[in-house]
């Protein structure tokens, strides 16, 4: 009996939604971009686009293998870009009048009349929600599968690991548009305030990436102004050595002579005074960043995660080694350990902070970015459950 009624509610709803033109338009947009990335390639020539190639030396399929061209093109753009921003957004327009439809005048008196719970009836819409963006995200992971595999000879099945991850992205945003949705019954305020709020998340992900970058720039130079000073310190004791070996007197500036190994180490080497003082400055801007860092860390645990649930799919496509090897390529360049990433030049990237970024980006706790975003998805559906079976419809 309550299969029989579920399946019946699902059909229905499936029949509700096919009917809307949009649906089956942002099926079409799916396979156009899969479309899309089959066009892209990569030869003994460089990266390539239907038939024009474009000459690249360090980003070719003797350096980047077809395999690692792929899964790198899904995760740049095929889901950060794609699943994550477009495909979300249609999911949202396409599945954002399902509460409010439901419990608009003469659709819900129909439903409720019949033995069916609220609870049930709820979850069970709430569920069909997340089946359509399941099965544009099938489609979309189904077909560059069979891209990869067919173009890169590869059978890459960490790949459907975007199906779970990005429903879960999906699911944080659709849980407000349908407690919005039971309050407002408007279909357009619950869907606009939804996107409010991801921008608004979206604004907290791209500040915490920001805060982190400066400090990790400044771990960086941290670390490179202590290597720098403990070679001059070296250097200093040796040409210490040399002068007392050679009979001369170290003497400051009045005439005075100099008995304390430090100041003698000044003395001999002044660029120690300057390197001390950078280092100082450098060590407090660390220790700024690094509070802002937690105090946006804290804001963001109250909120769902989406950056980071999508990034989880990098974790399972691209290793940190291929991640490396990818960036080596990109940037073309070697690193100078001894330079400062502020002394690189305005605007110049210094490898090691990207490096270094990515690494703490990887390594932030499945558990924090899955247990809070989840969590926040289950306070929303309890008040939307309260509201859905106490409301007087």
């Amino acid at each position: 009996m309550i299969i029989t009624q579920t399946k019946a509610m699902l059909i229905d709803a499936y029949r509700e939604l096919n009917a809307r033109k949009l649906f089956w338009i942002t099926m079409g947009l799916n396979l156009l971009v899969v479309a899309l990335f089959a066009s892209l390639g990569i030869n003994e020539k460089g990266p390539s686009f239907w038939h024009w190639t474009f000459d690249n030396p360090f980003f070719n399929s003797e350096r980047v293998s077809p395999e690692l061209f792929y899964k790198f093109q899904f995760v740049t753009w095929g889901t950060p870009f794609w699943l994550s921003w477009i495909a979300t957004i249609l999911a949202l327009v396409s599945t954002a009048g399902i509460i409010p439809d439901l419990v608009a005048g003469g659709s819900i008196e129909t439903m409720i009349s019949k033995p069916i719970s609220r609870t049930r009836l709820f979850l069970t819409k709430y569920i069909f929600g997340l089946g359509f963006a399941t099965l544009q995200v099938a489609v979309f992971s189904t077909g560059c599968f069979l891209v990869m595999w067919i173009r890169g000879g590869t059978t890459e099945f960490g790949l459907f690991m975007a199906i779970p991850l990005v429903v879960l992205f999906f699911s944080y945003l659709f849980s407000v548009c349908v407690l919005l949705g039971l309050i407002t019954r408007s279909t357009v305020a619950s869907l606009l305030v939804t996107i409010l709020l991801w921008f608004v998340v979206f604004a907290v992900n791209a500040t915490d990436v920001l805060v982190l970058q400066q400090k990790v720039q400044f771990d960086v130079e941290v670390e490179t102004l202590e290597a720098r000073l403990a070679n001059q310190n070296k250097r200093a004791d040796e040409q210490v050595e040399r002068i007392l070996e050679s009979g001369e007197p170290i003497e400051d500036n009045e005439g005075n002579p100099i008995t304390d190994p430090e100041d003698r180490r000044k003395a001999a080497f002044p660029m120690i005074t300057r390197t001390r003082a950078d280092l100082q400055r450098a060590e407090e801007a660390q220790q700024t960043w690094s509070t802002w860092t937690d105090r946006v860390v804290l804001i963001k645990t109250i909120l769902p995660k989406t950056g980071e649930t999508i990034g989880l799919l990098d974790r399972y496509l691209v290793t940190g080694d291929e991640l490396a090897v990818l960036m080596a390529r990109q940037n073309g360049f070697k690193i100078d350990e001894d330079q400062l990433p502020s002394e690189r030049g305005p605007g110049a990237p210094d490898p090691r902070v990207q490096s270094r970024l990515q690494e703490e980006m990887r390594n932030r706790n499945v558990t924090w970015i899955l247990g809070t975003s989840l969590a926040f998805e289950a306070v929303m559906l309890i008040l939307s459950g309260i509201i859905f079976v106490r409301r007087d419809f």
